[in-house]
């Protein structure tokens, strides 16, 4: 798993994975309806920082608290969007600390040890499984009743760990999954045919990693599927053309690492449409990380398959008519994670 999800890395005593959820403190309902629409980001590095932006910039929350280790950069980042309010909208952005997640509709974590180039995402698993065990028990405890969505990585798997460890229900613990992938694939093959990426349907399932799942037998163009269109424009259809296109979007975090070090922009949009969703009450499908169960073969792991999100969290996922062969690639990927889940030690006394 590879993308840098990028916070200041603080030292922190490893979380007993089987402790019981700390007891959460409520919060009243006529003290949240009165309560302007409050954003948490916690970790201010490239992609907190990134998403903090994006989110101003939409006009979507009226408070954005960032919360960091390393206190000095979440002010600094605090007061440098501060001072792009004046172009965008009237927004209260400041630094704070896990008790200002009270209230918040969602708290975005992006808290993580950067990923070095080469590694892969679930090398990250260790230092930030860490990391996510001191902070999202203490989310929980200050906003009992908001929405936990986390883009560390290995996000899949921190995914499961932060729902383990908060005591919230799974739909409202999850993960930001495959929604970059998916946009990468969708640009590519947009590219590849021609056409808007905003009118290519095609999902990335499975891990946020090397492990993920291309869709193919979903994927269309203004509800043709690919080879159809091909044919009907005249275009080369070389498998061997598509594989490569898969390769380029699995491979591109490790690409883009290799040149600036970390992503931070397409991930940074890509939470924020998840964010939108969720404050909108849009119930859109995207290709988010959450709890599946009976799904091909597949219980008790977070994985991406397209998903509604709406204004809950995770409403339902969606069962797509998978090809044997995509199938198979799926319960593949849901394996590798569910080994890594395991040496958590999350059932361990």
């Amino acid at each position: 798993m590879r993308d840098n999800a990028g916070m200041s890395e603080p030292t922190v005593t490893p979380p007993t994975a089987s402790a019981a959820p700390l007891p959460a403190t409520p919060v009243a309902p006529e003290a949240r309806a009165a309560h302007p629409t409050r954003v948490a980001v916690v970790g201010a590095g490239a992609v907190g920082s990134t998403f903090a932006f994006s989110l101003l910039l939409s006009g979507l929350a009226a408070e954005i608290v960032l919360v960091d280790a390393n206190a000095r950069k979440a002010e600094g980042e605090a007061m440098d969007l501060m001072h792009a309010v004046p172009f965008a909208h009237a927004t209260r952005v400041w630094a704070g600390d896990i008790g200002d997640a009270a209230g918040a509709a969602i708290t975005v974590v992006t808290a993580g040890a950067a990923q070095k180039p080469g590694e892969t995402r679930l090398d990250l698993v260790k230092r930030n499984a860490a990391i996510l065990g001191d902070i999202v028990p203490a989310v929980a405890r200050a906003n009992p009743d908001g929405i936990v969505l986390v883009a560390s990585n290995p996000v899949d798997v921190l995914a499961y760990l932060a729902w383990r460890i908060s005591g919230l229900p799974s739909g409202r613990v999850f993960g930001s999954g495959t929604i970059l992938d998916t946009a990468r694939f969708r640009a590519l093959l947009a590219e590849h045919y021609g056409v808007d990426p905003r009118s290519v349907h095609a999902y990335i399932a499975g891990e946020h990693g090397d492990s993920e799942v291309p869709v193919w037998s979903a994927a269309n163009i203004a509800g043709m599927p690919l080879a159809d269109f091909a044919v009907a424009n005249g275009m080369d259809d070389d498998p061997a053309v598509l594989r490569g296109i898969f390769e380029r979007t699995r491979d591109a975090a490790y690409e883009i690492i290799a040149r600036k070090g970390a992503t931070n922009y397409a991930v940074g949009a890509g939470l924020l449409r998840i964010v939108e969703a969720i404050l909108r009450d849009q119930s859109t499908v995207l290709s988010v990380s959450s709890l599946i169960c009976d799904y091909y073969g597949i219980d008790d792991v977070y994985l991406s398959i397209p998903t509604v999100v709406g204004r809950g969290g995770v409403e339902r996922t969606l069962r797509l008519g998978l090809s044997a062969e995509e199938a198979s690639g799926l319960r593949r990927s849901a394996e590798l994670l569910k080994e890594t889940i395991a040496g958590l030690g999350l059932d361990r006394a």
